[in-house]
């Protein structure tokens, strides 16, 4: 499914194929990247000349240079604030590439103010004519909309026909209405505001109670062909190509790319946030081992959120300690029930997780299970090496 959501909740039957003449360059913060119910992706999909790349640091991107470069379509950032230029009042007479940046609007935020090159920009901005139909996601302000709407509304406004751009929304409304029939479901007919978890104080697990100084948190990324691709996954298997763990107690970090021995995946870049030229300058499997080897002790307890990359390393035949705690098992006991992806733990508890100045995702995963295991095994972070 390309909106890569489960069957119950799929948008893909809905999503429209629109013409612009506008060029629309999507630039997500990597924690919005696996947020299951944002909209940029959703936007990419719907429009033809549109493409979504995913970090934080920007002066570096070649595909965004290119972007900026065009001369037949110069270049504007989609963000309010002092100098943006109402897009309403004092549209432009020729097409433009539209910059957009996709997260939280604190993200978004940092976004702009530590990249030069998206501050340079001219900027646009709108006024929405109503509220947003965002009913799954709290705004900050009710000024404030998706990207999503943002973009049905700007794009209508910069072609001269809003009608048209409308059909963006329709599979944003079939989300949002298939979310929250989901939840209906699930919770019964009642208030369809989510209510706060009761925080309940438990022990940690066994295995992490007093074990905090030989914690390491690891996490992996892979070059992994799609499920539709069955023949190429039975030639092709999932292979370990990012390997980055943290000493809790230290802060001690081991991060080593796997230069990749099988044909790379159509998104394997864009998922990992690592580009060809940096896998191509990785190191071999031995090379990684060897490392690993003088980095790990057999006392440490191996913390991971899920078992695949731990799973995906011993394939590879790199050794692990044999005390290792499943995060996401450790989080199951602590809530006593189901706990969503690691955004949606770390949320429910109240943690946060230092953001990574890259866009690679092993180290935003890193950071994030680090802050799982902080949190369960109750190490205060100032107690500890950042």
């Amino acid at each position: 499914m390309r909106c890569r959501r489960p069957e119950r909740v799929c948008y893909c039957k809905h999503l429209p194929a629109i013409e612009t003449k506008t060029r629309v360059v999507l630039l997500q913060h990597p924690r919005e990247r696996d947020m299951a119910i944002g909209t940029a992706r959703m936007a990419s999909l719907c429009l033809t000349n549109a493409e979504i790349h995913v970090g934080t640091r920007w002066e570096a991107s070649k595909e965004l240079a290119a972007a900026l470069s065009d001369p037949t379509r110069p270049p504007a950032l989609l963000y309010p604030g002092e100098g943006a230029i109402d897009v309403s009042e004092h549209p432009p007479d020729q097409p433009i590439t539209l910059i957009v940046v996709d997260g939280t609007w604190s993200q978004a935020k940092k976004l702009v103010r530590e990249n030069p090159v998206l501050k340079a920009l001219p900027r646009y901005a709108f006024k929405a004519k109503s509220p947003s139909e965002y009913r799954i996601r709290k705004e900050p302000d009710v000024a404030y909309v998706s990207t999503i709407e943002a973009l049905a509304y700007v794009l209508g406004v910069l072609e001269g026909d809003e009608e048209r751009f409308q059909a963006l929304l329709v599979p944003f409304r079939a989300m949002v209405d298939a979310q929250i029939d989901c939840a209906r479901q699930h919770r019964g007919e009642g208030s369809r505001h989510a209510k706060k978890p009761v925080k309940v104080k438990r022990p940690p697990p066994a295995l992490l109670e007093g074990r905090v100084n030989d914690m390491v948190c690891v996490t992996g990324e892979a070059n992994a062909w799609p499920y539709t691709c069955r023949d190429l996954i039975d030639k092709f298997p999932d292979e370990l190509i990012h390997w980055v763990a943290v000493r809790v107690a230290t802060g001690e970090r081991f991060d080593f790319i796997v230069r990749p021995s099988n044909p790379l995946a159509p998104r394997t870049t864009s998922y990992v946030g690592l580009s060809e030229e940096t896998l191509a300058r990785g190191g071999t499997m031995d090379e990684l081992h060897a490392r690993w080897g003088e980095f790990v002790r057999e006392t440490d307890v191996v913390c991971s959120w899920g078992r695949y990359a731990t799973a995906l390393f011993a394939e590879s035949g790199g050794h692990l300690p044999k005390d290792r705690t499943d995060l996401r098992q450790a989080a199951r006991f602590h809530v006593r029930g189901k706990v969503g992806t690691i955004e949606e733990f770390l949320e429910r508890i109240g943690a946060s997780a230092r953001t990574p100045t890259d866009s690679a995702r092993g180290h935003l995963r890193l950071e994030q299970t680090l802050a799982v295991a902080r949190s369960l095994a109750r190490v205060e972070t100032d107690d500890v090496a950042k």
